[in-house]
């Protein structure tokens, strides 16, 4: 077995040494260089596709998803160490997904075949973007008081209402949507909905923020037709679905702490010589970074395992984020006024100040801080209500 591994190993570095172009091992100089895929792609550079196509043919954007569902089939072993030789070569994510990281695992877990079949290829090779539809103007921490009504017309469900805070949904082709199906009862009223956001009726708008980007939007539903073969889980059980999607939602905003790609832009400031009190907290911060890392190898490893705490996605979310924005405090605090720069083509747009403002958001989205440290304080410490 052990020997089946190192031979992996070897055939996988090789392939990613012939295979992943230089220009996907550089850290991305601002958001328009992830890769989101979709009907309507935008590529800053030709090799995000190229590198994309290619990953995406060996099943490797999903490699741990089975092969006829568009993954690379590899074990939980041989999923770890393709990550650590991407990790090796500093290589960029092929592919960022709302698909990947939060429907696909709902997918497979109470997807139908045919619902499989027809999504989870599409959401491996980055044919279609999804978005999500859970909160509401009335119903973000208290997600269950959701008012986005389902109505039964017999074949298909007739939808009226509103999300908002739905990430790119000015971009997104598909939406997985939380909708109340009965009036009468709370978490067992909410269904879990597909549509195509190109249906009749829907529509969107841009929230502005104070980086000055719009990921966020405003989401309207105006009498949308949702075909019933659309529903994914039970009638009036979507409630499980929904928290099933959050835990992997949580997992993946954690791993914002971790930082991305390419050269580590505190480390080069501590060599080139900042303050040392400044130089001291970035160390402190490498460390806290370090044990983070770690910590999240053994949770991948437990989650992969079906041994995972359920409330550990909380534990993950909380301290990822709080990293992320310690993270960006300190690049800020080494970048001096230079950081501050918003427009110009040295500072890439302002990468570093919108970044350092994106980070406000960290500890909101997906669920509070203070959600989490509820969960954390219920289910891990057993605190009383």
């Amino acid at each position: 077995m052990a020997e089946d591994l190192d031979t992996f190993r070897a055939e996988t570095r090789t392939w990613l040494e012939e295979n992943c172009p230089p220009e996907m091992r550089t850290p991305p100089k601002s958001e328009k260089d992830a890769t989101w895929g979709g009907r309507n792609p935008e590529y800053q550079h030709p090799d995000q596709k190229l590198w994309l196509d290619r990953m995406a043919a060996r099943g490797w954007t999903v490699p741990d998803w089975p092969k006829a569902y568009g993954g690379g089939g590899l074990s939980p072993a041989e999923t770890k160490i393709l990550r650590e030789e991407l990790k090796r070569i500093k290589a960029r994510n092929p592919l960022n997904s709302f698909g990947i990281s939060m429907l696909g695992p709902a997918l497979l877990k109470y997807g139908t075949e045919e619902q499989k079949l027809e999504h989870l290829p599409k959401i491996a090779r980055g044919e279609i973007r999804w978005c999500q539809g859970y909160s509401e103007p009335n119903a973000g921490s208290d997600l269950a008081g959701l008012q986005t009504s389902a109505e039964d017309k017999g074949d298909h469900f007739l939808v009226n209402g509103q999300k908002v805070w739905t990430s790119y949904a000015d971009k997104a082709d598909w939406i997985f949507c939380l909708v109340r199906s009965d009036k009468t009862v709370k978490q067992a009223g909410i269904s879990f909905l597909l549509f195509d956001m190109a249906s009749p009726g829907v529509s969107t708008k841009p929230i502005l923020l104070i980086s000055g980007n719009s990921p966020f939007c405003e989401t309207f539903f105006d009498n949308v037709e949702v075909p019933k073969g659309n529903l994914l889980g039970t009638l009036n059980r979507g409630w499980d679905v929904a928290k099933y999607l959050l835990g992997h939602e949580r997992e993946m905003i954690s791993g914002f702490g971790l930082g991305g790609a390419g050269k580590d832009p505190l480390v080069e400031a501590a060599r080139a010589g900042v303050d040392p009190i400044l130089r001291a907290q970035i160390a402190l911060f490498q460390v806290r970074a370090k044990a983070f890392a770690a910590m999240s190898e053994k949770f991948i490893d437990e989650l992969k395992a079906g041994q995972a705490h359920p409330a550990q996605p909380s534990m993950m979310k909380y301290y990822g984020t709080e990293l992320n924005k310690t993270r960006h405090e300190l690049q800020m605090a080494a970048g001096g006024s230079d950081a501050l720069e918003w427009d110009s083509e040295a500072s890439h747009e302002g990468a570093a100040a919108r970044g350092w403002l994106r980070t406000k958001a960290n500890s909101i989205e997906g669920g509070t801080s203070e959600i989490q440290l509820n969960i954390i304080a219920k289910r891990i410490l057993d605190l009383p209500s």
